[in-house]
C-alpha cells in the first residue's frame, strides 16, 4: 500500500531539513514524498535540492496559502494513503507504518489518527496532546485532532475535493468535517508526530484569527447538509466549544484578557465545555491582577516541568 507524503513550506529553512528526514527515514518501504515550497527566500530551495533525487517531487512557486500547496499535493498524489506534513513538523519513527496497520485493521476508515509531541522552537518536549476516540458530534464541538498525525485515503480525499482555501487558520478542521461526514475515523492512541510551537508559528501568533475562524466554521456548520441537522441538538455545546477554543489561541499569543472574556462566554453557554478549561481560565484571570509576563513563565516553565517529569 503505497503512502503518499505532503509537506507544504514556505521559509522554513530552520526547521524543514528535519522535517523531511523524518519522512524518508520511516521504516515503511512504500512512502512517495512531495514537497510543495510557496517560493521561499530563506535557503529552502537548497535543502530541497540536497534530497531532491529522493523526493517523487518538488515545486518553488508563489501559491494561495497553505491550503492551495496542500492541495497542489493531493493533485499529485498517488498512493491509497495521503499524510500532510508541516514543514516546522515532523513524524516520529515507525509512524507510517503504524497508520498504514490501522487502515488495514479497520477498511471501513476513511481517516486514521494518533497523538502528538509539543516541542518547542529548540526542540524540545513541553507536552504531548492525546486525543480520544471522537465522533463526528465531537469534532462539530470543537473536539481537535492534531493534523501532523491524521492520515487519509486519498479515495476520501477526492471526495471531498481538498481542502477549502478561503480557509487559513482552521483549513484542517473545516476538511475533518467535510470528510468524517462521508466515512468513520479510527484513534490510534500512539504518538507519531511533534508539532513545533515557535514564536512564527500561526498556533502562536494567530491570536483572534483562530477565533474567527471558529465561528465562521460555526456558521457554515449551520447551513451544511449532514451538519446542519445535528446542530440544533448541539448548539450550546459547538458555541460554548468554538469560545473554548478562541479562548486557547488568544492565551497563547498573549492577549490574556481577550482570552478571559471569551471563557467567560463559554461558562455562560455550557459551562462543562468551560470547566475542562479551568487550569487556563485560572491563568488567563490571574494575569489580569500580577505581571502578565512573570505568570505566563510561571505556567509554561510549570507545564513543561510538569512534562518532563
Amino acid at each position: 500500500m503505497r503512502v503518499s507524503v505532503i509537506t507544504p513550506s514556505y521559509n522554513q529553512a530552520a526547521f524543514l531539513e528535519e522535517t523531511i528526514l523524518s519522512v524518508l527515514n520511516q521504516d515503511y518501504p512504500e512512502i512517495e514524498y512531495w514537497v510543495m515550497d510557496g517560493g521561499s527566500q530563506d535557503g529552502s530551495l537548497n535543502i530541497i535540492q540536497k534530497y531532491a533525487p529522493r523526493l517523487a517531487g518538488w515545486v518553488s512557486e508563489r501559491d494561495r496559502g497553505q491550503a492551495d500547496a496542500v492541495n497542489k499535493g493531493f493533485a499529485r498524489a498517488t498512493g491509497e494513503i495521503i499524510g500532510w506534513i508541516n514543514s516546522d513538523d515532523y513524524y516520529l519513527p515507525g509512524a507510517v507504518k503504524a497508520a498504514v496497520a490501522a487502515f488495514e485493521r479497520h477498511p471501513e476508515c476513511g481517516l486514521v489518527y494518533g497523538d502528538v509531541l509539543a516541542i518547542n522552537g529548540a526542540g524540545e518536549p513541553i507536552n504531548v496532546m492525546r486525543f480520544d476516540a471522537w465522533t463526528l458530534e465531537d469534532l462539530m464541538q470543537f473536539k481537535i485532532i492534531s493534523q501532523p498525525a491524521v492520515f487519509m485515503r486519498r479515495s476520501l480525499v477526492e471526495r471531498t475535493g481538498g481542502l477549502d482555501v478561503s480557509y487559513g487558520y482552521l483549513l484542517d478542521n473545516q476538511f475533518w468535517l467535510r470528510m468524517v461526514q462521508l466515512a468513520p475515523m479510527h484513534y490510534v492512541p500512539q504518538t507519531w508526530a511533534a508539532a513545533r510551537y515557535h514564536a512564527a508559528a500561526k498556533n502562536l501568533s494567530g491570536g483572534e484569527k483562530y477565533g474567527q475562524e471558529a465561528y465562521r466554521l460555526v456558521e457554515w456548520m449551520k447551513t451544511t447538509p449532514g451538519l446542519a441537522e445535528l446542530y440544533p441538538h448541539l448548539e450550546r455545546k459547538i458555541l460554548a466549544g468554538a469560545a473554548c477554543f478562541d479562548a486557547h489561541y488568544l492565551l497563547d499569543s498573549g492577549q490574556s484578557r481577550a482570552a478571559l472574556r471569551a471563557y467567560l462566554r463559554a461558562l455562560a453557554v455550557y459551562p462543562p465545555t468551560a470547566l475542562k478549561n479551568s487550569r487556563r481560565i485560572a491563568f488567563a484571570a490571574a494575569s489580569q491582577v500580577v505581571n502578565v509576563d512573570g505568570v505566563r513563565r510561571w505556567y509554561l516553565n510549570r507545564r513543561t516541568q510538569s512534562f518532563k517529569k
